[in-house]
């Protein structure tokens, strides 16, 4: 019983997401109508993410992209290079696919050029680099893919609506960058080519070819919206069991199963008729700060879910989704991931983690609140 409760204090996100999801079954008992609202296809997306990412890991296949980054002269061109390549790779694979390229990927450089102070603080912006480059494009997040699809709008009209805090974003993040390397901003990292790089093995050929093939096609099953993604799924998977079945005990099952909970508990609470009933009065007109406030207790895909039947402003409702992520971790989901890939390198680090990502991400967040609450309206 001990080791069960020092697992669930560990996995903080699990246990909160684990208690939502129960508590909801009360609420609402499960039924197939229950079953069939999750959002399955994010699920299997997420895994087919997490296991050929993981396998891109394993078998160094970001060794151009280290390569590239180790050409850059200086720490702040190189914390440029990794916050906007998050940005703007974030807009065509989804922020959380973005964190998972590029996370790891910082803390190998910092480690290799010791400068390991640097982590946090521009993990942290990578997040917020996640957060606002993805809002641009209708399948730069989950929640974007959940509400383009119901809304009816054209690729055009959603871009240009987002298009004001996409900008504001960018320029943003340049000040923050800055400010971060004040003290001198001239500062040099040494990276040395092979300590970063990894090597690419002869007899692992094939694997990396197989890896660069699911990628793509699991960004096409992404970006088409396909109605075969469960056949997607299964020829993933059967693929990763010929080629590298070893990859299915790296992958975080902790991180699907919070995904979950937290869909199951958002599925159940729109459901429910006199929660419903409150909804539909309290959300019309107000849906910037329900966003906000729901994204902070379920996070910001499953509050899309819940809020969009009772919507009447979807620039509202979405401005606030997108923002959600700059309040807390739980706020969006692609902050949970950063999070614990942060914490599966430095497993003591919570605290550090969260002190740094709520005084940076504040302060954001206080820039922009009023500014697109005004555009909203």
């Amino acid at each position: 019983m001990r080791k069960i409760l020092a697992y669930f204090k560990k996995e903080a996100m699990l246990t909160v997401s684990l208690l939502a999801a129960l508590v909801s079954l009360v609420i609402t008992p499960p039924s197939a109508a229950l079953l069939s609202s999750i959002d399955w296809k994010t699920l299997a997306t997420l895994f087919m993410l997490l296991s050929v990412l993981d396998g891109f890991k394993h078998e160094n296949l970001f060794r151009p992209v280290i390569r590239l980054a180790s050409k850059v002269p200086n720490q702040v061109g190189l914390s440029f290079f990794l916050v906007f390549a998050v940005f703007f790779s974030s807009m065509f694979v989804t922020n959380d696919v973005s964190l998972i390229i590029f996370v790891p990927l910082t803390m190998i450089l910092f480690r290799a050029g010791n400068k390991e102070q640097y982590i946090v603080p521009v993990l942290v912006l990578e997040n917020i680099a996640a957060v606002r480059g993805s809002l641009l494009t209708p399948f730069g997040s989950p929640q974007n893919l959940f509400l383009f699809g119901k809304s009816g709008m054209s690729a055009g009209s959603f871009m240009l609506m987002m298009l004001p805090l996409w900008l504001g974003s960018m320029v943003l993040l340049s000040l923050f960058i800055l400010f971060l390397h004040r003290k001198n901003l001239r500062e040099t990292i040494i990276l040395t080519g092979e300590s970063t790089e990894g090597e690419w093995k002869k007899e692992n050929r094939a694997k990396r070819a197989v890896y660069l093939f699911l990628f793509a096609v699991i960004v096409t099953t992404i970006v088409t919206r396909t109605t075969l993604w469960p056949y997607v799924t299964l020829f993933v998977a059967a693929m990763l069991l010929i080629f590298d079945r070893s990859v299915f005990r790296r992958v975080d099952y902790v991180l699907l199963l919070t995904f979950l909970c937290f869909f199951v508990f958002s599925s159940s609470i729109a459901a429910h008729p006199a929660i419903s009933a409150f909804l539909h009065k309290s959300v019309a007109g107000n849906e910037y700060w329900w966003s906000l406030a729901l994204s902070q207790v379920i996070s910001n895909v499953p509050a899309s879910i819940v809020l969009w039947p009772f919507c009447t402003n979807l620039r509202a409702l979405i401005y606030g989704l997108d923002t959600a992520g700059l309040l807390t971790v739980i706020g969006s989901l692609a902050s949970v991931i950063n999070m614990r890939i942060y914490l599966r390198e430095y497993p003591g680090n919570g605290k550090k983690f969260m002190l740094a990502f709520e005084k940076i991400c504040l302060i954001f967040f206080l820039i922009v609140v009023v500014p697109q609450w005004l555009i909203c309206r």
